[in-house]
């Protein structure tokens, strides 16, 4: 079945939809839980002595940005994405920010990547996995680049464990229902991949568990309910009727200081044998 998924697809999607992409991406990966758990796991693979560094989906360039910034880096990032229009945001947004020098942008898929073997001492796959339908197929062509002894980070949300507070739980859990099947592709891709990592030949290091929760007010999720209230009548699952009932009545219990909103993150850290 093909995934109605529109972060899967962003190369079909239409310029509203991906410009509300862009929102929600900076100010996700911006949002200081989110930054610190990205900082995270790039410490642990020693990304600064990394001299060539692959992203893998790299949408709007976030953390190929976030790595070309750091002061003890002085390798070079290439960001790949499937949508054309990402990229073109990818390589404004670097540029705004004085690192175009150190990245690079590119159209492709991840799934049957250009590049030779062993090409990159580090790659990164962040959001990705969850929204693709074949997610060994990524992590064996992530392997595939690696040079020997070359660092792998993968970071995702265990999205079936999304869920956000109602008065009426049982609506509460249809509408996390909805909303999983909506915009995630593999919601429960993060709890397979010790095992995908072993399939593509890689050894695990590390690795983190996070809950991302807010309580009483919202903030984080403020932007993802904005994004999604754009995003979910587009795939049919709800109209946009029902989807602004849901927004607005997660924005009133922010406002009413009864939000609860919740998903897992993890990060996972493998070296190439």
């Amino acid at each position: 079945m093909t995934s109605i998924d529109p972060f899967g697809r962003t190369d079909k999607l239409d310029e509203a939809m991906l410009e509300a992409l862009v929102v929600r991406f900076e100010a996700r990966g911006k949002h200081p839980l989110f930054a610190g758990m990205l900082r995270e796991y790039l410490d642990a693979m020693h990304i600064d002595s990394a001299g060539t560094i692959l992203d893998m989906g790299c949408g709007t360039g976030l953390v190929a940005r976030a790595i070309a910034s750091r002061p003890e880096f002085s390798g070079r990032v290439i960001g790949i994405d499937i949508s054309s229009h990402l990229v073109t945001a990818a390589e404004r947004l670097a540029h705004e920010e004085g690192i175009a020098e150190r990245v690079e942008f590119r159209i492709g898929d991840t799934r049957t990547l250009e590049d030779a073997d062993a090409t990159f001492d580090a790659v990164v796959a962040h959001t990705l996995l969850s929204h693709v339908e074949e997610p060994l197929s990524v992590v064996t062509e992530a392997a595939r680049v690696l040079r020997p002894g070359g660092m792998l980070g993968i970071f995702d949300g265990d999205y079936a464990s999304l869920t956000f507070g109602h008065q009426d739980p049982d609506k509460g859990k249809a509408y996390d229902e909805a909303l999983i099947s909506a915009v995630v592709t593999n919601p429960h891709v993060m709890r397979q991949m010790p095992r995908l990592l072993s399939q593509a030949g890689l050894t695990l290091v590390t690795s983190f568990a996070h809950v991302l929760s807010e309580v009483g007010t919202a903030d984080f999720w403020s932007s993802a309910i904005e994004a999604y209230r754009r995003l979910i009548p587009k795939t049919g699952v709800m109209t946009k009727e029902e989807t602004d009932v849901w927004a607005e009545g997660l924005h009133s219990d922010s406002q009413k200081g009864v939000f609860f909103g919740s998903s897992n993150y993890y990060s996972y850290v493998a070296r190439r044998p």
